[in-house]
């Protein structure tokens, strides 16, 4: 420090750290001439000994020495990234340049003086990432400092010793720092203000993260969404999640045309089918072909599924079943792959049936829709495997629907499903087989007769009888019985038409009495009525919405009705409502007779606007009432009214004749709640019944 050169160099070694060069102007007096004046108490560093302030300085200054020590080991620490790898990785020399005329000045004064002249860096994440923090002003006193920030908070800061015991709490920290009242405060408000700002940064980072979370998962999910509707991604999955198993034949043995009752022509129509499986080669000969699809078209539970299994069943031929719904898939493509491969395993095992269950699910008519641009994959493939460039032959393929009218065109054209079978609700005979059919697999007397039950329900369906019977079953199962007898039938079937019975009303003894009159008023003016349906059953049993009824059976079937049949009906359903006017007077008739009404006004309107029974209007059909002329409306009307007054005069004179016989067998209804044909009768005849 004496050497009388007019600079000092000192050189030091700092890797990873800007090469910098300064000029420290060192004073060895406390002032100079030419030099602002800088004391001790204007540092607020007054109290601090000589000993203290040369710590303070080696602690500030790396050794000016050659010698590795504890400061240049400060020194060379830096995570700042340099401007290249090579000085990362080598460092750069540090040259500090101490001019002479410094060696009269303090080294507090001088460091103070030329802070100015220090880069001050700051360290920015990431790699070579390096900015520059605002520079300071010259001079100590126009330092920038922060605000709160006190001369007596910078000594302690400065003088802290460098492992100090943890402080448990902020009364702990201020006695470790020895601070004053007033320092206290400072100190405290200071703390507060930079704990709360620090909690505010926190709060906000991890809002910052929770929004950036949602925002992935949102794109995430969206992305897994558009990649699924790719072809790509759909094959994928297909090959991968085993969408497209194994198809193989069911062989059905067990089902022949033995066990389908009640469609005897359906069945006749299927009997090419199956002797073409059995010796193909007698049609081929000829030069002739089969009809490659067969559409089964009925109403639900007619047995369309059943034809289908008994015509593999009596062919001896592998049987391949599908549902329209199963080839119906999120992913695009599965659905023609389904296609695909179950014909491809049907023309490798032919000959043989192939069956579509539901086929209006997938051979729909085709639409174009943007929100299904696939949807006609599908079809689009069965269409081709029926009827396209390949061959298929010894491959017949029974489709069974009940909306054939949501079928395709191109799919029901000849050369596809070109052979279409009728599967009607059976009539009264097939009724019978198939009611004798599934009679015999439950315990039954003896004395039941099929043929009563199957008049009396005309439009039930193969399933709907097998449902009757097994009703019935349960019903004898409950009454501890040991077979089913006709009363359980006839109760099955009253419960399928009407609803159970409503044993738990309390209907009070006038109301019943009302409704034993109403429903004998029936009875009669069907019992001597010509034309008139027989009698089968009168209750007064509640079921359903209805208080009593009266049941009539035709003899047979009826294609087709006669004007004097629709008139008898007429007159049975206006018997109620007269018996009620002239047993309780026209002051007690009930609303029991709406439902009654309502039947006979709608065969006097089909009459007159349907069936040209009108000698009035003629033999001309009215399809819409409502767009005919006013003339006309009130033509019908009027013809409409005067068939419906003739019937209730006609029902009031039978009625009156019949007058004893009407209380007597109300008397009994009262009695016995409910009454067969050969009861009704007896009643009638003015015979006793047998007591319950």
């Amino acid at each position: 420090h004496s050497s009388p050169s007019r600079h000092v160099v000192v050189q030091y070694h700092v890797p990873w750290t800007r090469s910098v060069s300064c000029i420290i102007d060192l004073g060895l007096s406390e002032q100079r001439v030419g030099q602002p004046t800088v004391n001790l108490r204007d540092l607020g560093l007054s109290d601090l000994r000589v000993g203290q302030l040369d710590e303070l300085v080696n602690r500030l200054l790396p050794s000016l020495s050659s010698e590795e020590g504890p400061a240049a080991s400060r020194w060379r620490t830096s995570h700042v990234s340099a401007d290249s790898f090579f000085q990362n990785k080598h460092g750069e020399d540090l040259v500090v340049l101490f001019d002479e005329s410094v060696l009269n000045q303090s080294p507090l004064h001088a460091i103070c003086s030329e802070l100015q002249y220090w880069p001050v860096r700051v360290q920015n994440r990431g790699f070579k990432t390096l900015r520059k923090s605002r520079r300071m002003e010259s001079g100590y006193q126009g330092l920038a400092e922060p605000e709160g920030y006190t001369t007596a908070f910078m000594k302690g800061l400065l003088m802290r010793p460098d492992k100090s015991p943890e402080a448990e709490s902020l009364d702990h920290v201020v006695k470790q720092k020895n601070l004053q009242g007033d320092q206290q405060d400072a100190f405290k408000s200071g703390f507060t203000e930079g704990f709360m700002r620090s909690q505010a940064f926190t709060q906000r980072t991890h809002d910052s993260l929770r929004r950036t979370r949602l925002i992935l998962l949102v794109l995430l999910v969206v992305g897994i969404y558009g990649l699924s509707r790719s072809p790509f991604l759909s094959v994928r999955f297909r090959t991968t999640s085993g969408l497209d198993s194994q198809v193989d034949p069911v062989q059905v043995k067990s089902v022949t045309f033995e066990h389908v009752k009640g469609v005897e022509e359906a069945k006749n129509e299927l009997q090419d089918v199956v002797e073409f499986l059995r010796n193909p080669q007698k049609f081929t000969v000829l030069g002739g072909k089969l009809p490659k699809g067969i559409l089964l078209i009925g109403p639900p539970g007619t047995g369309k599924t059943l034809l289908a299994r008994a015509v593999a069943g009596e062919a001896d031929v592998p049987f391949f079943y599908a549902s329209g719904s199963e080839f119906d898939e999120m992913f695009v493509g599965v659905g023609a792959s389904r296609i695909r491969n179950l014909f491809k395993e049907a023309k490798a095992n032919a000959p043989c049936v192939v069956f579509i269950d539901e086929l209006d699910s997938v051979g729909g008519k085709r639409i174009e829709s943007p929100m299904h641009p696939y949807s006609r994959q599908t079809i689009n493939q069965l269409l081709a495997e029926m009827d396209g460039f390949k061959p298929n032959e010894g491959v017949i393929v029974i489709g069974a629907t009940n909306f054939a009218e949501a079928l395709d065109n191109a799919l029901v054209r000849p050369g596809r499903f070109d052979m279409q079978v009728t599967v009607p609700r059976p009539d009264v005979k097939g009724r019978t087989e198939i009611l004798n059919w599934y009679l015999q697999k439950i315990k039954v007397d003896p004395n039941v007769n099929a043929a009563i039950i199957a008049r009396g329900t005309v439009g039930f369906t193969g399933a709907e009888l097998e449902n009757l019977v097994n009703q019935a079953a349960l019903k004898a199962a409950v009454d501890g019985l040991d077979q089913v007898t006709m009363k359980e039938l006839e109760f099955s079937k009253d419960k399928i038409l009407m609803g159970p019975e409503r044993r738990s009303v309390d209907i009070d003894k006038k109301n019943k009495q009302i409704t034993a009159y109403h429903e004998s008023g029936h009875a009669i003016v069907a019992y001597y009525t010509k034309d008139a349906m027989p009698i089968n059953k009168a209750t007064i049993m509640p079921r359903g919405p209805t208080l009593g009824h009266v049941s009539m059976l035709p003899e047979n079937d009826r294609w087709s009705e006669t004007r004097a049949q629709l008139l008898a009906q007429m007159d049975v359903s206006m018997g109620g409502r007269v018996a009620e006017e002239l047993i309780f007077g026209d002051d007690y008739i009930t609303t029991g007779a709406s439902s009654d009404f309502d039947g006979a006004t709608r065969i006097a309107k089909m009459m007159v606007t349907r069936f040209g029974m009108s000698d009035k209007l003629g033999v001309m059909t009215y399809a819409e009432v409502t767009k005919q002329s006013p003339e006309t409306q009130a033509a019908i009307e009027q013809e409409v009214r005067v068939l419906l007054k003739d019937s209730y005069e006609r029902a009031k004179n039978l009625l009156k004749t019949y007058s004893d016989e009407h209380k007597t067998l109300a008397e009994a209804l009262l009695t016995y709640e409910t009454l067969d044909a050969k009861e009704i009768k007896l009643v009638l005849e003015g015979k006793a019944l047998d007591p319950r």
